[in-house]
């Protein structure tokens, strides 16, 4: 018997990350000594002081069952404090936070929860997959807003035709930027914000790489004047605690949107693991230390990869945050032949910039989570490459 999907799954590209994953495994099968510059997965362990948390809670029979709601109280006065000491923004634990399986599972549900039949997200590209993925999940329109050089990787606000603008409902941001590691300042969240209110639209602001920095701080959207008003920030303990895979976020901001999307999740979800809640309290409200390491060392990789690759002829800006490089790919090379010739005849996993949306073409991103070692061993890969 023969099943069909349905229309909404049969419009959905491939999940990159999940291919990337494919290749990189039967690369390993044929024998490659395969580097991986791919998946944004921290390669750092989990800090000790984490672990030991969501140990000993794992072992408290109170946190076994159902974990209904918006989360642990104790697990959002944690984000509120740590919102308030990081960027001086005052968030109500009780009505301004919400737990979530990870920020992918609050900015995936932010559609649901507000997205009607074509109306239209304004979604950057190169971008985040599932701001546009869940998009079409919702029925709605997307809207593709390209991420150029020239514009320093920023959306350009001002090129949003009114008529777009009146029909949208929601506008995705994400400071610092993945893949191309931009940042947006002040000035620049004030802009969006006030075609927000002019327009009433949402803005849904990604800021999972926030604390991945290597110069100035990146601010927090919410800090800036009319913020709250009109959007939510997502936020995760993933990349700057290096805990990917126990899946603990949040979203905060507006009361009555972080409600709503409450209300999306308790119908398709039963909540956070209350011992990784547990654990995620312990990493906001402990010594910040493990933090200021990992910067350290994702700096000496970047400092690494940034020159190796530059003394080998490659195009690219210095990135001041996230542990991506935005490189331009060799002339006459599309973004997926880079990515194959690297594989093929270098075993050095990357990601092409498409992966991301068609204005990725010409770039593919390195993710520096592999050990300063490896990262030598794949420049000398590199400079034997004729291209």
């Amino acid at each position: 018997m023969e099943f069909e999907i349905s229309q909404k799954l049969q419009k959905l590209p491939p999940y990159p990350f999940a291919e990337i994953d494919k290749k990189k495994k039967k690369a390993i099968e044929e024998g490659k000594d395969i580097i991986s510059f791919g998946v944004g997965d921290p390669d750092l362990p989990t800090p000790k002081h984490i672990i030991q948390a969501g140990q000993n809670a794992l072992l408290n029979p109170k946190h076994h069952q159902y974990p209904f709601g918006a989360g642990l109280l104790d697990f959002r006065k944690a984000v509120s404090n740590w919102y308030l000491k990081r960027f001086n923004v005052s968030l109500n634990p009780e009505t301004e936070i919400h737990a979530c399986i990870g920020s992918k599972d609050g900015l995936s549900h932010m559609h649901f929860a507000f997205v009607n039949p074509g109306e239209l997200v304004l979604i950057p590209s190169p971008g985040y997959p599932v701001y546009n993925t869940s998009t079409i999940f919702t029925d709605g329109t997307p809207y593709f807003l390209p991420l150029k050089k020239e514009n320093n990787f920023l959306p350009d606000l001002n090129s949003i035709p009114e008529k777009i603008l009146c029909k949208t409902k929601i506008l995705f941001l994400n400071s610092p930027n993945n893949p191309t590691a931009s940042v947006a300042d002040k000035k620049y969240f004030k802009k969006a914000i006030d075609l927000a209110h002019k327009y009433n639209f949402l803005i849904a602001h990604d800021a999972a790489y926030s604390e991945i920095y290597f110069e100035k701080p990146p601010i927090s959207f919410l800090n800036v004047p009319g913020a709250k008003e009109v959007g939510l920030e997502f936020h995760s303990c993933s990349k700057t605690y290096n805990m990917t895979g126990w899946r603990i976020g949040w979203f905060c901001g507006n009361e009555k949107l972080v409600s709503a999307i409450g209300k999306v999740k308790d119908n398709f979800d039963s909540g956070v693991f209350e011992a990784i809640q547990v654990a995620g309290t312990t990493a906001l409200s402990s010594s910040q230390d493990c933090v200021e390491e990992m910067r350290k060392i994702y700096k000496e990789r970047r400092d690494m990869l940034v020159s190796g690759l530059q003394k080998l002829g490659w195009k690219l800006f210095t990135p001041t945050a996230t542990f991506y490089l935005w490189a331009e790919t060799p002339k006459g090379f599309s973004s997926a032949q880079t990515v194959e010739k690297l594989i093929e005849e270098a075993s050095l996993v990357t990601t092409p910039g498409t992966a991301f949306g068609k204005e990725g073409e010409g770039y593919i991103r390195f993710a520096l989570t592999t050990p300063k070692e490896r990262i030598q061993t794949a420049l000398e890969r590199l400079s034997k490459i004729h291209w």
